[in-house]
C-alpha cells in the first residue's frame, strides 16, 4: 500500500474528522487533511487494511481501544521544549502563586492542603519538568507548602517518554546551563536524563480534556498550563474544554494559555488578568470550587544547594 492508494475520499475524511472531534475534541481543518491521511495510512498499513471504512469500523468497535490509542498517538502533535514561553513560568512564581497563597489564607485553607499545578497537554514532559525547576529556583515559599505537579496527555507514547525523562539538545536549547548541571545527568551521546528527584515530583496520567468522565478524576487545581492545545479545537469543542478547565480550578485559580490563544470568545466566566509578566485567566474567588481531594507529594529537599 502506497501513499497514493491511501488518499481519502471526501466522505471518508469527514468521517475521520468527526471521529477525532467527538472523541478528542480535535478538529482537523481542510489544510491538515494530508496529515490525517498520512497518519491513518500508517496505522492501516500496520493492520494490513486497504479500506478506510473497514478501518473506521475497527476503531469504532468496543474492542478496539488499543488501536484507537495507537492512532491517537500517531495523530497528536508533540513539538515542545524546556522553558517554552518562559515568561508564563515567571508569572507563576512572581505573581500567581503569591496571590493564590494570600487567597488561601483569607479562606483559611490549611497548609496541609496541597497546592496543585497541572500541565495539559504535557507532551513528552518538558513543560512540567520546567515547572518543577522554576518552583525550586524561583519561588521562595516552595518549602512552605505541599506542592503537587500533575501532567496529562492523551498520547501514551509521549507519556512513556515523559516518565523516562531523557532529552536531546533540541529540547534543552532554552534551558540555562546552571539548570542543566543541577537537574540533568548525561545519558549517552547528546542525551540527558532528568534527575530522579525531579522525575518523582511530577505525576503523569492519561487525561482527555474532551471527556467529563476523565476530568472527574482530577483533584482541584490552582494553576493550569493549557498552552497551544485549544487552537486545534473548533469553536464548540473549545467552549466545552474551557468550561471543563473552569470547573477543574479552585476559586481564585489561574489558567495560562498559549500566546496566540484567548478565553475572550470561549468562556465569559473567567476573569481577564494582566500581570507584569503575562496575561492569564482566573476563576473568580467567590465561585464554588470542585470538591475532590487528591494524593499528596511535596517538593521539599529537591532544590540544588
Amino acid at each position: 500500500m502506497n501513499d497514493v492508494s491511501m488518499a481519502m475520499s471526501d466522505k471518508d475524511f469527514e468521517a475521520f474528522r468527526a471521529l477525532f472531534l467527538e472523541t478528542l475534541g480535535l478538529y482537523f481543518e481542510d489544510h491538515r487533511r494530508y496529515l490525517v491521511e498520512k497518519r491513518v495510512a500508517s496505522r492501516m498499513k500496520q493492520l494490513r487494511l486497504s479500506d478506510h471504512r473497514r478501518y473506521l469500523a475497527v476503531l469504532q468497535s468496543s474492542t478496539s481501544t488499543e488501536e484507537f490509542e495507537a492512532l491517537t498517538n500517531a495523530i497528536t502533535v508533540n513539538e515542545t521544549y524546556f522553558n517554552r514561553e518562559y515568561y508564563q513560568l515567571q508569572c507563576m512564581t512572581r505573581s500567581l502563586l503569591p496571590e493564590i497563597v494570600v487567597n488561601r489564607r483569607r479562606r483559611k485553607v490549611p497548609d496541609s492542603e496541597p497546592l496543585r499545578i497541572w500541565s495539559i497537554p504535557c507532551s513528552t514532559g518538558e513543560e512540567p519538568y520546567s515547572v518543577a525547576m522554576e518552583l525550586l529556583d524561583a519561588w521562595p515559599a516552595v518549602d512552605d507548602y505541599i506542592v503537587e505537579i500533575h501532567a496529562s496527555d492523551v498520547d501514551t507514547d509521549a507519556l512513556r517518554r515523559a516518565k523516562e525523562g531523557v532529552y536531546g539538545e533540541r529540547a534543552l536549547r532554552m534551558l540555562p546551563a546552571a539548570r542543566r548541571e543541577c537537574y540533568l545527568r548525561p545519558e549517552g551521546p547528546g542525551q540527558y536524563r532528568i534527575c530522579e528527584a525531579i522525575r518523582r515530583s511530577v505525576s503523569f496520567s492519561k487525561i482527555n480534556l474532551n471527556s467529563d468522565d476523565w476530568m472527574a478524576r482530577l483533584p482541584p487545581m490552582d494553576v493550569i498550563l493549557c498552552r497551544n492545545l485549544l487552537i486545534y479545537f473548533n469553536d464548540e469543542s473549545r467552549r466545552e474544554a474551557a468550561g471543563r478547565l473552569f470547573k477543574a480550578l479552585r476559586p481564585g485559580g489561574f489558567v495560562c494559555l498559549g500566546h496566540s490563544e484567548s478565553m475572550h470568545r470561549m468562556n465569559a466566566d473567567f476573569l481577564y488578568r494582566r500581570f507584569p509578566e503575562a496575561i492569564v485567566y482566573q476563576r473568580p474567588v467567590g465561585t464554588r470550587g470542585p470538591g475532590q481531594d487528591g494524593s499528596v507529594s511535596d517538593m521539599e529537599d529537591l532544590a540544588c544547594g
